[in-house]
């Protein structure tokens, strides 16, 4: 499973930002590890530099293997909230798509 970062101009994309978006995916996703074949995660920051709740946005994209990909969203107060919440949602929607194939 391939993980590829992308954010906009506000963020910087540093290791450890890479890092960490690496060990949600991996804690997250790690069960649907055969069935994905990438996952693309976008950050950005909506209002820049003005200060504000729920600026922080993440959208995670799964390419599955003969499937359509899925995604999910979050808005947060920070970056590893939003993070942490498009993964949990992306691992439900997962979760039950991949579910009814196999069932």
């Amino acid at each position: 499973m391939k993980i590829q970062l992308n954010t906009d101009h506000h963020l910087r994309g540093d290791e450890s930002l890479s890092q960490h978006v690496e060990g949600v995916i991996d804690h997250s996703l790690g069960r649907y590890r055969d069935q994905v074949t990438r996952v693309e995660v976008h950050l950005r920051d909506v209002n820049g530099a003005k200060a504000g709740g729920g600026d922080k946005h993440c959208t995670i994209e799964a390419r599955l293997e003969g499937r359509p990909p899925v995604a999910a969203t979050e808005d947060a107060d920070s970056m590893r909230a939003a993070i942490s919440g498009a993964a949990r949602k992306l691992q439900r929607v997962l979760g039950s798509s991949l579910g009814r194939l196999s069932g």
